[in-house]
């Protein structure tokens, strides 16, 4: 039952002769007029009023609004919620429409959710939020501001699948939306949602492209910098991130993140340690470090991946157990970990599975499926050695003509024919 002020008022309201500017009145007065502890009940009880009088369509909806915004004013997330999902209920069992309140309401909702951290929530009143009603005009542009309010809600609660079926909507309509705000939180959550997908390369370019926007602080545009290089380290290693890594350590402000250090050696394809490692791991998020199809983490991958083409530059051949000891692998991992990088074309070598050697070709790899592998040609290991022991003679030769130049008396003293 409403406190005795708001029903006075209500039942004054409800005997004007005129109820909508009654109402109306009271609504803007029942801040001041009820108290926190029956403020609810007080709001329920004018909701109740309004829907039971006889006041026109019109005016009544104009009332609605206006109960909206002071219920907004209140500022507090769960008294918005409950009030809200109140006026729904009622707003559903009247004859006449009320799309745009209803929206508003919906709105009013969803920020208490998200005001309360109740992200999914928010996410699934905004969607119940018609778009293409006949009664009701949606531009593109409310449209772009809904359905990322509901893709940035998704990603909170890491449902990057029901994420993307709104940002694949948003796909649809973005290129007409001039916004710079909406446009750039489009390009945001693709780039979250492929972070969170493991498309570590997409995604570390998105995140550079945004590094670089004015619509942005400093501070943000060097924590999309920092994420951009966090990907790029963890994507498949090979040319296309070779290429990435490039990029980013041309960027002159990445010399100024914790991640520097790691980005360089990667860059220059030097062989990581484990505390590198163990270091760079606590600055990722739960998803970068979930565990594979194989039982490792997606950065343990990337680390193996990188090393492999770290040793490859240091080495001309080397044992399966040698590899894995230098990997941290057994002996058949390290293997199988060459033979997949050479099928997809991120390595140039071949494996001699009689003798337990990888043979490294040097060269840089394509990155197109099947293109790692090193052809075996016939003789090619004998011309090999035939062209080492020519060149041999041949450096022995010029120092011996130019001992005969320079000491033709040693020479002539101490040469054998």
């Amino acid at each position: 039952m409403a406190s005795k002020p708001v029903a006075d008022a209500i039942a004054t309201a409800q005997s004007s002769p005129d109820q909508a500017a009654a109402f109306e009145s009271l609504i803007k007065s029942v801040k001041s007029i009820s108290s926190p502890s029956s403020i609810s009940v007080d709001l329920r009880a004018i909701v109740d009023a309004l829907f039971g009088g006889s006041i026109s369509i019109v005016a009544l909806r104009q009332l609605v609004s206006d109960f909206t915004t002071v219920l907004k004013d209140f500022n507090n997330a769960n008294l918005s919620i409950e009030i809200g999902k109140y006026m729904l209920e009622l707003l559903a069992n009247q004859q006449s429409t009320f799309h745009d309140q209803a929206a508003d309401i919906r709105f009013l909702i969803a920020d208490g959710h998200e005001h309360n951290e109740d992200n999914l929530e928010a996410a699934k009143i905004l969607a119940e939020i018609p778009l293409d009603s006949a009664q009701r005009k949606v531009t593109n542009e409310d449209r772009a501001k809904i359905w990322i309010r509901i893709v940035r809600n998704y990603l909170e609660v890491d449902d990057t699948t029901t994420a993307e079926t709104y940002l694949n909507k948003l796909k649809n309509i973005i290129y007409t939306v001039s916004d710079p705000a909406l446009n750039l939180h489009f390009k945001l959550s693709q780039a979250r949602i492929q972070d969170a997908k493991r498309s570590f390369l997409s995604a570390s370019q998105a995140y550079h492209e945004i590094s670089f926007s004015t619509a942005v602080s400093e501070d943000e545009r060097l924590l999309t910098l920092s994420m951009a290089i966090k990907c790029a380290i963890l994507a498949p290693a090979g040319p296309m991130r070779s290429r990435a890594l490039g990029r980013l350590f041309k960027d002159e402000r990445a010399a100024n993140l914790e991640e520097f250090g790691i980005l360089e050696k990667m860059f220059f394809d030097r062989l990581l340690s484990r505390d590198e490692v163990d270091k760079f791991a606590q600055s990722l998020s739960p998803h970068q470090l979930a565990t594979t199809s194989d039982g490792s983490t997606v950065l343990a991958k990337a680390v193996v991946e990188h090393n492999l083409l770290g040793i490859s530059r240091l080495y001309s051949n080397i044992g399966f157990e040698a590899l894995g000891v230098l990997l941290g692998l057994d002996p058949e991992k390290a293997e199988d970990t060459t033979a997949k990088m050479i099928e997809q074309g991120r390595l140039v070598a071949r494996i001699d599975q009689i003798d337990e050697i990888i043979w490294f070709e040097g060269g840089e790899a394509s990155g197109e499926k099947g293109s790692g592998r090193a052809e075996v040609t016939v003789g090619k290991e004998m011309r090999r050695w035939d062209s080492n022991v020519q060149g041999l003679a041949e450096e022995v030769e010029n120092i011996t003509n130019t001992l005969q130049t320079q000491f033709p008396e040693f020479v002539l003293a101490n040469l054998v024919v």
